[in-house]
């Protein structure tokens, strides 16, 4: 699937924080147009054409205990701003803390609109948010939609139920 991300361009928004390096230098060798920007929220990457946001996240953000807010506060503010955001869960491995925090965010975020991502590697990560903003994307999002029309319509025509109907109703 990558291969398909690598003919389709698009701008990305990124904040200036560190955490978001790697990510930005793989966009770039894709030759996605990046801006980065001190007024998002940090290791966030925003998709202006698709108007969807991602929140880059690791386990080392999070205390032992769980009890610390701040990081919640920080997802909750994101939810806020952007209404098609995905959280992206970074760890290499998932061991006993990664799956709880996991499922603590899937919990508290239930019924929003913050879709939690496990992922394993920035180039996962990278790879996600590509996959996502490409398909969220305007012109495919339309593209789809036509194709699903001439579906639906070649399925209508060729239905022997659609056939008996007619039949039916001009007796």
């Amino acid at each position: 699937m990558a291969s398909d991300n690598t003919c389709w361009k698009t701008t990305v928004i990124i904040s200036s924080s560190s955490q978001c390096d790697e990510a930005s230098r793989m966009l770039l060798a894709q030759q996605h147009r990046i801006r980065r920007s001190d007024s998002i929220l940090d290791s966030s990457f925003v998709f202006p054409l698709s108007g969807t946001a991602f929140l880059l996240v690791t386990p080392e953000e999070f205390p032992a205990n769980l009890e610390n807010v701040e990081p919640i506060e920080r997802m909750e503010r994101f939810v806020q701003i952007h209404r098609n955001s995905f959280l992206l869960l970074q760890a290499p491995v998932y061991g006993k803390k990664e799956w709880e925090i996991l499922s603590l965010l899937q919990n508290r975020f239930l019924g929003c609109n913050l879709r939690v991502i496990p992922v394993h590697s920035t180039a996962e990560a990278v790879n996600g948010m590509l996959i996502i903003a490409k398909a969220t994307s305007k012109p495919t999002v339309e593209n789809f939609r036509d194709q699903m029309s001439v579906a639906c319509t070649l399925i209508v025509d060729h239905s022997p139920v659609w056939g008996m109907l007619q039949d039916m109703q001009f007796k």
